[in-house]
């Protein structure tokens, strides 16, 4: 039994102005309670611009369909290449703590296969065709935006075997658009990857993910696409315990550990 959360998300008529549909549900179990971590991560002061650049896409670690704006290092423009699904990673390739991103994609630019997710170093950022690419192979895992789907492996999937419904509490004939931003959290502690839209915490999306290096990735198929990532910050689980034991010892010390918490998992580049 877990905290009941009450669910909305809006979603977005992508054929007109906005419009907003709310999908309510009463939340149960332990994979829809917000973590406390990601509580204290969201508390803590915003990452700095130059961590963000530091955690930004990787120009030199993508397909040659897309390429990284000279005006916005944050932002990434896809070419309108026919008949070619093409990804990018994020420069910071992540094997301990809990981090979180947002990834700004307006629905109007998606097109039939928008994933987002992680990979590892191996994954393929190249295909011919349109496909969910990241979750194709056992390198990634995405979250289809567009078929509320996740996919992981999914060249050995059997044809029968219809990739999971995301989030989980969806009817099988039921679907969403979402708005044009959401949060990633990959926590390679407990070796999880899950999302966030509009504040709400939408679960667990994927586990095993542990002892692994994983970057952030998308891939994208609708010609001149502009996609952001803006990295929120990140926690280091021995921080989290001294940070908790402080907070417990001494009060109103939330912007001092938060500082704190910021620079022990912003000192490299690969965390």
């Amino acid at each position: 039994m877990g905290q009941k959360i009450s669910g909305s998300i809006k979603s977005v008529d992508v054929r007109g102005e906005p419009s907003y549909r709310p999908v309510r549900r009463e939340l149960r179990g332990p994979d829809f309670c917000r973590p406390p971590r990601l509580d204290l991560l969201l508390d803590m002061p915003a990452a700095s611009p130059e961590a963000q650049l530091r955690h930004a896409w990787n120009p030199d670690d993508r397909s040659l369909n897309v390429f990284v704006k000279e005006d916005d290092k944050l932002t990434f423009h896809r070419h309108p290449v026919a008949q070619s699904t093409d990804c990018i990673r994020g420069k910071v390739g992540h094997t301990r703590g809990l981090h979180a991103w947002t990834v700004h994609w307006p629905a109007r630019q998606r097109g039939t296969h928008a994933v987002v997710g992680v990979a590892s170093a191996e994954a393929s950022l190249h295909s011919v065709g349109y496909t969910a690419l990241v979750g194709a192979d056992s390198e990634s895992w995405g979250w289809d935006l567009g078929r509320n789907r996740l996919y992981h492996d999914g060249k050995d999937r059997p044809a029968s075997a219809a990739p999971p419904t995301y989030p989980c509490f969806l009817a099988p004939d039921e679907s969403f658009v979402l708005p044009d931003s959401l949060t990633v959290v990959l926590d390679m502690d407990e070796g999880t990857l899950s999302f966030m839209v509009d504040g709400q915490y939408l679960g667990v999306a994927f586990r095993g993910l542990k002892g692994r290096r994983l970057f952030p990735i998308v891939s994208a198929v609708w010609g001149h696409c502009e996609v952001s990532m803006r990295y929120v910050n990140g926690l280091d689980r021995k921080t989290h315990t001294h940070a908790r034991t402080h907070a417990h010892t001494h009060t109103g010390t939330r912007t001092l550990t938060g500082s704190l918490e910021a620079r022990t998992l912003d000192r490299g580049t690969n965390l």
